[in-house]
């Protein structure tokens, strides 16, 4: 059994996107779990998707007229839009295992709920990619992420995720390790890492164009 929902990182640039965030979900077709919504203790709705591993869980073993601790993959639809992939459920009072990735074996039943609380509190997220777009005048930034291949062999597209948060323009085109917090619709950041520089295949660095304002960059890739 692993003690934290998110696994620790394995390479220096490993990407990822992944967070934890409690709710009560509910699907928007009574008959059909895979999309609905979580909703936190706000009462404020979050667009989600299940996948499909989740499943099974969902319908034999969780009370689903209760909230749980959700361990999720974020994207970004829009700016203010943020959109969940629920991957799995970390609740060991429940559950003496993990249920996450690649983890949907259910055990024995643990009274103790102080185990299910977590260093990082809740709604807290790990975000490993590379910066490609960052405007201190406003605020944001996004991260690019890429995908471990699938089990067929095929390598998703890369995808995009909008922050909120103060990233130098000196970070551009770095490979970045941020501590996250979801706030209502909004990630943002409350700490980050450079591990180093992006490099293209022919293995030199990227550059950074000429004519960036001295107080934002506006280019996106």
């Amino acid at each position: 059994m692993r003690d934290h929902p998110i696994p620790s990182v394995t390479e220096p640039k490993q990407y990822r996107a992944i967070g934890i965030v409690r709710g009560k979900y509910i699907p928007k077709d009574p008959g059909q779990l895979t999309r609905g919504f979580l909703v936190d203790a706000n009462g404020l709705e979050l667009e989600a998707v299940v996948l499909g591993r989740v499943l099974t869980l969902m319908k034999r073993h969780l009370d689903m007229d209760k909230p749980h601790l959700w361990v999720v993959y974020p994207r970004s639809r829009e700016t203010d839009h943020l959109h969940l992939q629920i991957s799995g459920v970390w609740e060991p009072s429940t559950l003496n295992q993990t249920i996450g990735d690649n983890d949907l074996k259910m055990g024995d039943i643990i009274s103790d709920e102080n185990i299910d609380q977590l260093p990082e509190g809740e709604d807290y997220f790990s975000i490993r990619g590379e910066l490609i777009y960052t405007n201190i005048d406003s605020n944001d930034f996004v991260i690019k992420i890429r995908q471990q291949p699938r089990a067929n062999g095929k390598r998703p597209l890369p995808f995009k995720l909008s922050l909120k948060g103060n990233m130098p323009l000196e970070c551009l085109r770095n490979f970045v390790g941020l501590d996250v917090r979801r706030r209502e619709n909004q990630l943002h950041l409350e700490e980050y890492k450079v591990i180093g520089p992006i490099s293209t295949r022919g293995g030199k660095k990227r550059g950074t164009k000429k004519n960036v304002n001295s107080s934002s960059r506006t280019e996106r890739t």
